[in-house]
């Protein structure tokens, strides 16, 4: 049915997107999928890593240990932009067609009020991509 699985990664608060994680694995496994960990950064320096080489050393790792973690075929893919916070919908459309996935499964928070007003990072992505996109609360 897919051949390829995204899961957006935030290396801050990779803790957090277990759930995400977790289902994305499970449909993985599947059908024996690989699973790109995709991450969206500065090539600034940040709290993450110094450079962008470090960033990807440190992303490659993480997808590494999921890999083991899960018995999966993981790899690392790291977009770099201007700012993230504005720029992240925009890098992970890039990270999707970069990458060849078709299928997204990605974290997302509960609904509030501002969501009315600008959308979800998730909701953006699955109305402007043209793969298929799994939200996980």
């Amino acid at each position: 049915m897919f051949n390829k699985i995204l899961i957006p990664i935030d290396l801050n608060h990779a803790e957090k997107l277990e759930k995400a994680v977790s289902a994305g694995v499970y449909l993985a496994r599947q059908d024996s999928l690989p699973v790109v960990f995709a991450a969206v950064a500065s090539a600034a320096p940040g709290s993450v890593a110094h450079t962008p080489q470090e960033f990807r050393q440190k992303l490659d790792a993480f997808a590494a240990a999921q890999g083991v973690k899960y018995g999966i075929n993981a790899s690392g893919h790291a977009v770099f932009v201007h700012d993230p916070v504005i720029d992240l919908d925009t890098g992970l459309l890039t990270a999707v067609r970069e990458t060849g996935a078709d299928l997204v499964v990605m974290a997302t928070h509960v609904p509030n009020l501002a969501d009315h007003l600008w959308p979800s990072n998730g909701g953006r992505l699955a109305s402007h991509a043209d793969v298929s996109v799994f939200l996980v609360r």
